[in-house]
């Protein structure tokens, strides 16, 4: 009798064990800051396929991948930062996590900059990856402005361009790092990209929209993601 209550003990046990462990794959995702994805001028959250899937074979779950979509003829300063606030604050909601991670593309640069510089934003950030930003303006730029709010704000000289200059570019705890390309026909200067106090790295030859979709930018965000 106790050796078959011994042995009822120990499968009660055994099964108590297998219901409350956590999957691998969930133990690797809870590993893991919910990240925001934030496209750039005239695009839309589908420009992030590419490396949304290499984050989820990196063990990214799904639930911790957020795309924002907003107004790129939008200001930066007037809208679209506290728009992108409330939008990080509703992650943080949904997830429970004090902190997310950007990575940002071309235009994306500068709200999330904006925020991070002007918003507090440094205290719920915990990485912050630009993709070929025009951080110092593009001149290219100059061919819109006439009409376009965005374009003004990512023309060098402007209102948006000398504040986000000013002092510290890579401000508060938050880590920075920035990709060019040497060969961006969008980005006038390539040194446009790069900000002081960031991990600053050249891509190589890519066009500007290939850095959402080379393999080499997608190593080198997960390795920035995954550093402390």
């Amino acid at each position: 009798m106790h050796r078959r209550l011994t042995l009822v003990l120990a499968t009660l046990a055994a099964l108590t064990g297998l219901l409350t462990a956590a999957p691998s794959g969930s133990a690797a995702n809870a590993e893991h800051r919910p990240v925001i994805l934030v496209h750039g001028y005239h695009a839309d959250p589908g420009v992030w396929g590419s490396l949304s899937d290499d984050l989820k074979a990196a063990g990214y779950a799904d639930s911790s991948l957020f795309r924002w979509s907003y107004d790129t003829s939008a200001s930066v300063n007037e809208t679209l930062a506290g728009q992108f606030a409330a939008y990080v604050d509703t992650v943080r909601a949904r997830t429970g996590a004090d902190q997310v991670d950007i990575v940002a593309h071309s235009y994306g640069s500068l709200p999330t900059r904006w925020y991070l510089k002007f918003g507090s934003g440094t205290a719920h950030v915990a990485h912050w990856i630009s993709l070929g930003g025009p951080n110092h303006g593009t001149y290219t730029a100059w061919a819109c402005a006439a009409w376009d709010q965005a374009c003004r704000d990512m023309s060098p000289g402007s209102y948006v361009q000398d504040r986000l200059a000013e002092g510290d570019e890579t401000p508060g705890p938050t880590r920075y790092a920035t990709l060019r390309s040497s060969c961006d026909e969008v980005i006038d200067p390539d040194d446009s990209v790069p900000l002081t106090g960031a991990a600053n790295t050249d891509a190589g030859c890519l066009a500007h929209n290939d850095l959402l979709s080379d393999a080499g930018v997608a190593q080198s965000v997960r390795a920035f993601l995954a550093s402390s």
